[in-house]
């Protein structure tokens, strides 16, 4: 069966589902050649983002989400970049964090690079990470490890698992036996976290 919608209503499906995201690459299996594609950026019909990524302008007239841009970074690093550390944090609502940047992981021979992000390098399980929409972030467990092994602000470690706790998404044991796992800096942290959370 023959797909009789037309390009732009086969390049909006895919950018829906990405906060009104989509690459030139989209935009081509869509059916708008290059030569299209820089006539709907000069019009202003396509905002340019990144290199050979765009947004379509009606998104700018709908009400944004604070993980708009995390959709953003997912589609630069061709959905191989996680949301992490205290950005998951923030993602989950854990805590205190408010990170004034983006923590990405990506895989160790990822190599692309942006300063407007921070990229750690790891391999993650499918166990680390959740599906959200429009972008992967590490789950709420694994995102207050990471913080904790990347040796940030103690406060934000201490209220992150707090919270996790008090939502009941993780044992102390689960939390501390996770922590040693990933190392003396990560189980330090944790161990004083789950004291501050005692007290």
């Amino acid at each position: 069966m023959s797909d009789e919608r037309g390009p732009r209503d086969r390049l909006w499906q895919v950018a829906a589902r990405q906060r009104g995201y989509f690459t030139a690459a989209d935009a081509l299996a869509a059916g708008y050649s290059y030569q299209a594609q820089r006539f709907h950026r000069q019009r202003g019909n396509w905002l340019r983002v990144d290199r050979a990524v765009y947004r379509f302008r009606e998104y700018l007239d709908l009400p944004s989400e604070d993980t708009d841009q995390f959709v953003r970074w997912s589609i630069w690093s061709r959905d191989r970049a996680v949301v992490s550390h205290t950005s998951a944090l923030a993602v989950h609502d854990l805590g205190i964090a408010n990170p004034a940047e983006i923590h990405l992981t990506v895989p160790p021979g990822f190599r692309q690079q942006n300063s407007a992000v921070v990229l750690h390098r790891a391999r993650l399980t499918d166990e680390d990470v959740q599906r959200h929409s429009g972008f992967q972030v590490t789950t709420p467990l694994r995102a207050v490890l990471e913080t904790a092994a990347a040796g940030m602000d103690q406060d934000i470690v201490d209220s992150a698992a707090g919270e996790l706790l008090a939502r009941g998404m993780v044992s102390r044991r689960r939390l501390l036996h996770a922590a040693q796992e990933m190392g003396a800096r990560t189980e330090l942290a944790v161990e004083r976290a789950l004291r501050a959370e005692a007290e």
